[in-house]
């Protein structure tokens, strides 16, 4: 009960002393911190638009977290989702140019699947780098990131440019019948469903299935995975796979639901927002979903402070970014114990007492 009150309470707390932080913040700016709490909650959840506008944003968070909190239960830190991202964004664009689609929900299933592929191939790609050659694979993820969106800003730009995008290059849009549409009438677009949907099947998969504990067993012990006999290289690069499949995803849902081409869009960060939200979540598909929600509503609102208070649209990534570092700090918390911590500072003056020579001669 104490793990599980530290698992809810310690983000709560963050998140709470991030809002408290950023209102010390633009209070700086001459802003009132009220208004601009309403209107964080307003411009997430005060209305249907508002929620519209959320579950948009939601939708990709879910997929790129778990991007970071797949490879994360096989014992890696992976932070390269952005990378996986466009380049599924890329691949959903591309396939059109390399074969005939048919034109209905196959061809749909089929440009997600080329985004899904490239996300895996390319996150897979930092975990053989860390198997075989020993490179970090947090080092290798990031500059990796950086690779795949100078590759996708290359094609963009290049052989995959419509002639007609003038200002702004671009591939040639998607046909209309390979789109994803809203769901049930509403602007939310059936990417949030996909997500939601990926986060119950990992945790299912994690929690029930005899390759997801082997994965939980390589990154909890890894000595106890040798010894079991487990194939742990292969579990690794099924984790990776398996993380930028789904960032890849995410990137494909992006092009297909909501740009209808790759362009420069596409890089919105959401692949760097979805380490905040799977760290918030503790790396647990299922609490994934409502992080992901709220880290969403906070980007929603961010044109509504830009329009009711003046400050900017990105001011809502300092909030991310306090609740990031508070988040890493409560982490860091949650393995102290109260009483080791007392038993130190109380047993530091007797410590001091055994380390002076005339003090160990009179008490001799």
């Amino acid at each position: 009960m104490n793990t599980l009150a530290k698992d809810i309470g310690l983000p709560v707390f963050a998140i709470a002393a991030a809002l408290l932080l950023f209102g010390i913040f633009v209070a700086f700016a001459g802003v009132d911190p009220i208004e601009v709490w309403t209107l964080l909650f307003k411009g997430a959840f005060g209305d249907w638009f508002s929620w519209q506008n959320t579950l948009q944003r939601a939708a990709p968070l879910m997929l790129t977290a778990l991007c970071v909190a797949i490879p994360a239960r096989a014992g890696l830190v992976i932070i390269g989702g952005e990378g996986a991202l466009v380049l599924g964004g890329l691949g959903c664009a591309a396939l059109p140019y390399l074969m005939p689609l048919p034109t209905n929900v196959l061809g749909t299933v089929l440009v997600c699947a080329a985004g899904a592929l490239c996300g895996a191939l390319w996150i897979a790609l930092a975990g053989w780098l860390r198997q075989v050659r020993g490179i970090n694979e947090t080092i290798s993820s990031l500059l990796l990131a950086y690779v795949a969106i100078g590759l996708f800003k290359h094609f963009v730009e290049g052989a995959l440019r419509d002639p007609a995008s003038l200002n702004k290059p671009s591939t040639l849009a998607l046909d209309e019948s390979l789109r994803i549409g809203g769901m049930f009438g509403s602007d939310v677009h059936w990417g949030l469903a996909i997500g939601v949907a990926a986060c119950l099947a990992f945790w299912i998969w994690l929690r029930s299935t005899a390759s997801g504990f082997s994965v939980r067993v390589v990154g909890g012990n890894p000595r106890t995975a040798q010894l079991m006999g487990l194939p742990a290289s292969r579990l690794i690069l099924l984790a990776c796979a398996l993380g930028g499949a789904c960032a890849g995803l995410a990137g494909a849902v992006e092009v297909a639901a909501v740009h209808t081409n790759a362009n420069a869009s596409l890089i919105a960060g959401y692949g760097y927002a979805g380490i905040l939200v799977a760290f918030m979540a503790r790396h647990n598909p299922i609490a994934i979903i409502p992080v992901a929600i709220l880290f969403g509503g906070f980007g929603a609102a961010g044109s509504l402070l830009q329009r009711r208070v003046g400050l900017p649209d990105a001011s809502v990534l300092v909030l991310q970014g306090i609740a990031f570092v508070l988040i890493l700090a409560s982490e860091a918390l949650r393995g102290v114990a109260g009483q080791a911590v007392l038993a130190k500072l109380f047993a530091r003056p007797y410590e001091e007492l055994e380390h002076r020579p005339a003090l160990k001669g009179a008490t001799a």
